[in-house]
């Protein structure tokens, strides 16, 4: 894991791609796109091996647990879109009951999941918890932390999923299993971030290096 501070806040970003606020108690995960596999099907793309959801639940499942999160924030994308809500196979929509039993859930909107779906926790197009606040999308309201891009960095010659971090916001990586990835180097994330900006790189450990562009 990797310990840093944003306005204030001290933050750890996990090598899953999670983020924990110790002092909340409070893990924050971003694009888990529960039902990917399945809306691809439906729309006539690919056909992926149905099993996204439940490696995504493993491993949300893990970091609940290694943390002992009393709140989880998800911010937005959570499900691939409002359908692929509905049809959750029933055991994984049991695992994720369980997962937000006792805890403060809040699901914040997304640009796939716009609206509420019907699986209980707190349904939000932002939150600010101050210092910080939480939203899908990065805007110049600062200090935030986002998701939605995906990004991705080169390292080693390997494309590794990746935080973005500078001293006004963070954009975390897509949480979940079979999310693409836009690369730091992109013109759009080059125009959001400050240019001492650092990638977080994801592997078994969380490496910081210079955010390349």
């Amino acid at each position: 894991m990797h310990a840093f501070t944003l306005a204030g806040a001290d933050l750890l970003a996990l090598p899953s791609g999670a983020l924990f606020w110790p002092a909340q108690a409070l893990l924050c995960v971003s694009d888990l796109h529960f039902g990917k596999s399945e809306r691809l099907a439906r729309r006539g793309g690919s056909l992926l091996p149905p099993y996204e959801t439940r490696a995504t639940l493993e491993r949300l499942d893990a970091d609940i647990e290694a943390t002992k999160a009393r709140q989880v924030v998800c911010l937005g994308d959570s499900f691939d879109d409002l359908t692929a809500a509905e049809g959750l196979d029933p055991d994984d929509q049991l695992w994720l009951t369980r997962l937000m039993a006792g805890r403060e859930w809040i699901w914040i909107e997304g640009n796939h999941d716009a609206g509420p779906v019907d699986l209980g926790g707190s349904h939000l197009a932002q939150l600010s918890l101050a210092p910080l606040q939480f939203r899908h999308i990065a805007t110049d309201k600062t200090p935030e932390i986002s998701g939605h891009y995906h990004p991705k960095a080169r390292l080693a010659g390997r494309a590794m999923r990746c935080f973005l971090l500078d001293s006004q916001r963070l954009i975390l990586p897509a949480y979940g299993a079979y999310t693409g990835g836009l690369w730091s180097h992109d013109a759009a994330l080059c125009q959001i971030m400050q240019p001492e900006a650092l990638a977080l790189v994801l592997g078994k450990s969380v490496l910081p290096i210079p955010m390349p562009r």
